[in-house]
């Protein structure tokens, strides 16, 4: 751990050193984003532009604030909360992080089941088993040869799905004048708002929250000084621009796919749908490329939500279980869920529901601890970025309510 931070902080090139914001952007083109994105765009064209925009301006600053406090503070958010928590507090707190953790890993690893299912007419149950298999071999990975590799297969992952949800707007561009109409913020019923909020709660995620902290801490130590700190933390503001703003476009990119090529198409309203019709509207081979950017995105986002996991329940319970036993325990819920013959589009999207009440629980702590100066010392957020973290957690929360809301209420 000292080589890396010696390395992040003495190379000429430590302003372009890339990885642990690529990591937790994972979490941010997972299928979940898949399934949120596509049926956006097929029900309302370029009207949910402006949602995605906004999301990746907030999920940046998130993610920013996550990592700052990993490098600042070397401890991780979970660790944090941990010490400041009282016992019961701190198991229930961990109970409904887990709860998030399960749910996260639900929705990846049936996403990556569809896309053998599509590439491979794999039955479901069995692509949920060869995903959690893979999975575990990345974690294994990590586990044996360390951070650094890890976040290079994971980049070569985002790679694949970049170009696997880009590639038909090569073929078929989307709009300009529409798309411009698009950033213009604005809903069409209440269905819309529902969507938006979905959409948003599939891309601000509690488990890259509380992740962040640790990919941070564990690449590069704790900054040693101001001068450290200063060399760090605009290192990692490059990670997190460039790193989120890929994740950003492909989110884009699935959106415009959908609008451009979707619209009005009937059965879209599924991944299995949306991939038959992008297969009559752009022929086999961009669906074939389609479909392994979703596996992609199953692969790397479920490798990446068991690490999270495993953060959390260190920071929160003092324990370390073994990674590959808690990847088995996380990953039965979804084999379950596939074996049962559940709708797996319906499932990512109940998915998305349970992860919308785990995010006050990551970003309001967040918001406290960095704006706290007996944690982050000079450090410390300044006013304006205070009033821009609280106006995204009020934003963002009050969408996520709102989603739990509408879902309770429709019939």
């Amino acid at each position: 751990m000292p080589k890396s931070r010696t390395t992040a902080i003495r190379s000429p090139r430590a302003i372009l050193l890339l990885g642990p914001a690529f990591v937790a952007a994972i979490a941010y083109v997972d299928p979940g984003n898949v399934a949120a994105n596509l049926t956006g765009g097929a029900r309302y064209g370029y009207l949910l532009v402006w949602v995605l925009v906004a999301a990746n301006l907030m999920a940046a600053l998130v993610q920013y604030q996550s990592a700052k406090l990993g490098l600042v503070s070397g401890r991780t958010m979970p660790e944090l909360l941990g010490e400041r928590l009282r016992p019961a507090t701190r198991r229930a707190y961990w109970v409904q992080a887990e709860l998030v953790a399960v749910a996260t890993d639900l929705a990846e690893v049936i996403g990556g089941a569809i896309a053998l299912a599509l590439l491979f007419d794999l039955p479901l149950l069995l692509g949920g088993v060869i995903v959690g298999a893979i999975s575990m071999g990345l974690l294994g990975l990590q586990n044996r040869y360390g951070q650094r590799p890890f976040e290079s297969v994971i980049i070569g992952l985002l790679a694949i799905i970049a170009v696997g949800f880009l590639a038909g707007l090569v073929v078929n561009p989307p709009d300009g004048e529409a798309f411009a109409e698009g950033l213009v913020p604005r809903f069409d019923g209440t269905d819309s708002v529902m969507l938006a909020a979905g959409m948003l709660g599939a891309t601000v995620m509690p488990h890259a929250i509380y992740v962040h902290s640790a990919l941070a801490r564990d690449r590069h130590g704790r900054a040693d000084g101001p001068a450290d700190t200063a060399r760090l933390l605009r290192a990692t503001k490059w990670d997190v621009i460039v790193a989120l703003g890929i994740a950003g476009v492909v989110n884009m990119g699935m959106l415009l796919l959908a609008a451009v090529n979707l619209r009005g198409v009937a059965g879209t309203d599924t991944i299995e749908g949306a991939h038959a019709a992008i297969a009559a509207a752009l022929g086999s081979g961009i669906a074939l490329i389609f479909a392994i950017g979703l596996l992609a995105s199953g692969l790397a986002s479920t490798a990446v939500g068991s690490y999270a996991g495993a953060t959390i329940m260190e920071g929160l319970l003092h324990k370390r279980i073994p990674i590959f036993v808690r990847r088995v325990v996380t990953l039965i819920p979804a084999l379950f869920i596939l074996g049962a013959g559940v709708d797996p589009t319906a499932a990512l999207v109940f998915s998305q529901v349970l992860l919308s009440f785990g995010i006050p629980f990551a970003l309001i702590p967040l918001m406290r601890l960095t704006n706290d100066a007996t944690v982050m010392g000079e450090s410390v957020n300044g006013p304006m970025v205070r009033i821009a973290l609280a106006v995204v957690v009020v934003l963002v929360v009050g969408l996520n309510i709102a989603l739990i809301v509408l879902t309770i209420a429709s019939p």
